[in-house]
């Protein structure tokens, strides 16, 4: 790069990926920041503070400065975002990057702003922003340039962003703050109240990971979970079914149908005979619920429904894809821009 390098940004209530133009996806950490209280330095990002979660001593604090898709934590997602910018250069760091985030397709202006912002002040010298349904599309290989419709539904940890994009724009969207983070809230409870078990978040998505599902298989399966009895406060192992996991799962995922349907009812009808043509396309970590692509399918009348094979990368990828018009998506109706 001439004028320093370029890099996307997918900035991700549990996890952010980064790829850097030339070198395809160079970071994939949670979205986790671990700080000294007393100093308000950072003291790990990523998978090192994820580990710190609820094991810190008292002055080190391991928090998620990203809340369902949006800055929680303005001055530690600076900190975060000077970390990974500074961790994806290579060479002289006499220019500084030209940046594009990825952000739900339901932000405000207001909190678009701040996403810009925080980049800027984390040592961007430009920065745009692309809603994540888009880049998700552009990362599964649709082809959105076409005249017909294409429907993505991207599940991540804060947000389902569902859109229905033909011609290159955004023809319908609609964002619920609901995923995978509030699957694992939903767990947290069904266990603390049906069995008297605490629990933890990383407890609690590890049994949505092994047998969480939203349709039943023929396999059923069950899990061991261990936590402390809320009664006795002594540690205690119970065993859980992927039935009473799906049972639990099922006021989410029912959110996320809802507004699938929602989006299919105000899609145009010439877009959405494509739609039923070309099906559905899952993308984001909460595409991978097992039965979820069955269950969507099932409840939309039968339109064919499929998770995109690099599902966790899509909006990363599309992210990468996208730099290379940064200067023509700064102008669009679909993407933003903020020029230091």
């Amino acid at each position: 790069m001439k004028f320093g390098q370029e890099i996307g940004i997918d900035l991700g209530t549990a996890n952010i990926l980064v790829f850097v133009r030339n070198r395809g996806i160079i970071l994939n950490e949670p979205s986790v920041v671990a700080i000294d209280t007393n100093t308000r330095q950072v003291k790990a990002v990523g998978e090192e503070a994820r580990q710190m979660l609820g094991r810190t001593p008292g002055n080190i604090v391991a928090i998620r400065p990203m809340s369902d898709g949006v800055i929680a934590e303005y001055t530690t997602t600076v900190q975060m975002l000077r970390y990974l910018i500074q961790k994806s250069a290579t060479g002289p760091r006499i220019f500084k990057p030209r940046v594009l985030v990825c952000v739900p397709a339901g932000v405000t202006s207001v909190e678009r702003r701040a996403v810009e912002q925080a980049a800027m002040e984390a040592g961007a010298r430009e920065v745009a922003t692309i809603e994540e349904t888009m880049a998700a599309a552009i990362g599964a290989g649709l082809p959105i340039e076409s005249a017909g419709g294409n429907m993505v539904v991207d599940i991540g940890g804060g947000t389902t962003d569902i859109a229905v994009i033909s011609l290159g724009g955004i023809v319908t969207s609609q964002s619920i703050r609901v995923g995978g983070n509030k699957m694992d809230e939903v767990i947290v409870r069904h266990i603390g109240h049906q069995h008297g078990l605490i629990i933890g978040d990383r407890t609690a998505e590890e049994i949505k990971i092994e047998i969480g599902s939203a349709y039943p298989s023929d396999t059923e399966k069950t899990k061991e979970v261990k936590g402390r009895d809320r009664l006795q406060g002594l540690p205690k192992t119970i065993l859980v079914t992927e039935g009473e996991i799906r049972e639990a799962l099922s006021e989410p995922v029912a959110q996320i149908i809802a507004k699938v349907k929602s989006v299919l009812e105000h899609t145009p009808p010439e877009l959405s005979s494509d739609i039923i043509e070309r099906g559905i396309t899952l993308t984001g970590g909460g595409s991978l619920l097992r039965g979820l692509d069955q269950l969507i399918s099932l409840a939309t009348g039968g339109i064919p429904t499929r998770v995109a094979g690099n599902t966790l990368e899509c909006v990363a990828l599309g992210t990468g894809k996208a730099l290379e018009e940064f200067d023509t998506i700064r102008k669009s109706r679909n993407f933003r821009g903020h020029r230091g």
